[in-house]
């Protein structure tokens, strides 16, 4: 295993900040996977699935069966992981633009589609390796002019010509689910039963230009280009990525670490990037549903919050959810009741027992879309 450090570009005289990566197998080796952690800084889950992961890559490593390569990077955000206010953890914004750190990434279907054009031909492996080529170089010439820009490009070169790329998060209170564009979803499904998910959540672009999607989606936006412009040449989709939600922030035990890294090893068996005996891949855990199908609860009243419901419970439409408490009201207190307004899986709820009006509660993933526009939240 080889540890490498990346400086990120400094932001202010005496200050640099360096991302950190680990490499298993051979460089060129084929499947790449990709798996960073942390890219929400505050979101800690994944940086200790991270670790018991990286002990085990060492061990196959020793063992002599990594056919393919793995580039881990356990914590993919130290800006982030610097930033505190009033003794808080604020590592999903950055302080000085604002931006989601899992936002804004470029588009790299419309920054090489003129590149590669003229130059593919009739063999898609061929074509696959002219694509993330072009990605290279494109990346190699991109001159960041902040620290988060350097951030989004180191990381975009560690990540962009890899098979397979995992982004591991968690929400604030939450079961295992994923997120994943459609033209992912095959190569991903034994991943999603080998770690329970309880919902998966997809989208054919769900907005906003989040990490995963940017590497997804050069594939099938291009091809979508390609077609466009009369040019039949075969493009196969290059990468499957997706954000694999880790439970909740305050998820951060062993016990569910070691069983997450294990699911983990058992899919980069699966895949072919180490060798052993293929797993077996447990049942369904959940039906997948569309994320525009995925209902966000809000209260239009401030109050205290008393959940009725938890993360994993099924939902019918109408059922009660939340009931929000204002003492304060005049005669007896009021309790505004919240309502699931689709039937599916409670995934995920908001840990703050107060809520302004207009607060997010909790999230529904239900089968039918009835969502349009950008499909995350901020």
């Amino acid at each position: 295993m080889r540890r490498t450090e990346h400086p990120l570009l400094s932001p202010s005289l005496g200050v640099q900040k360096t991302l950190v990566s680990f490499h298993v197998g051979d460089p060129a080796a084929r499947p790449k996977v990709y798996l960073q952690a942390s890219l929400h800084a505050e979101e800690l889950p994944g940086m200790l699935v991270a670790h018991h992961l990286r002990t085990a890559l060492e061990q196959a490593e020793r063992e002599g069966r990594m056919r393919g390569q793995v580039v881990l990077v356990p914590a993919a955000n130290p800006i982030g992981l610097a930033q505190r206010l009033d003794h808080k953890a604020m590592g999903r914004f950055e302080f000085d633009t604002a931006q989601n750190f899992n936002r804004h990434y470029p588009d790299l279907a419309a920054a090489v589609f003129d590149t590669v054009r003229e130059r593919l031909g009739s063999d898609g492996a061929a074509n696959v390796a002219l694509v993330r080529q072009a990605v290279t170089d494109w990346l190699a010439a991109w001159s960041p002019k902040t620290e988060l820009e350097s951030l989004r490009r180191q990381l975009l070169q560690l990540a962009h010509d890899a098979d397979v790329v995992l982004d591991m998060h968690c929400d604030w209170e939450a079961v295992m689910h994923l997120y994943a564009e459609g033209a992912c979803w095959p190569p991903l499904e034994p991943l999603a039963w080998l770690l329970g998910c309880r919902a998966v959540l997809i989208a054919r672009d769900s907005g906003g230009g989040p990490f995963d999607e940017c590497l997804s989606g050069l594939w099938w936006q291009l091809a979508e280009r390609l077609q466009a412009a009369g040019i039949q040449h075969p493009l196969p989709q290059g990468c499957a990525s997706t954000t694999l939600e880790f439970r909740g922030e305050a998820d951060v035990a062993h016990e569910h670490a070691e069983r997450d890294a294990a699911a983990l090893m058992a899919y980069l068996v699966h895949l072919g990037v180490i060798a052993g005996e293929a797993p077996a891949i447990p049942a369904p855990s959940c039906q997948p549903t569309p994320l525009a199908g995925s209902e966000t609860l809000t209260s239009p009243v401030p109050g205290v919050v008393v959940y009725r419901a938890r993360p994993g419970d099924v939902l019918a439409a109408g059922d009660l959810v939340a009931e929000v408490i204002d003492p304060t009201a005049p005669g007896a207190s009021r309790v505004h009741r919240v309502t699931a307004g689709v039937a599916g899986v409670l995934y995920a709820t908001v840990a703050e027992r107060y809520c302004v009006a207009g607060g997010e509660l909790g999230k529904i993933a239900g089968a039918k879309p009835f969502r349009t526009g950008a499909l995350l939240g901020a």
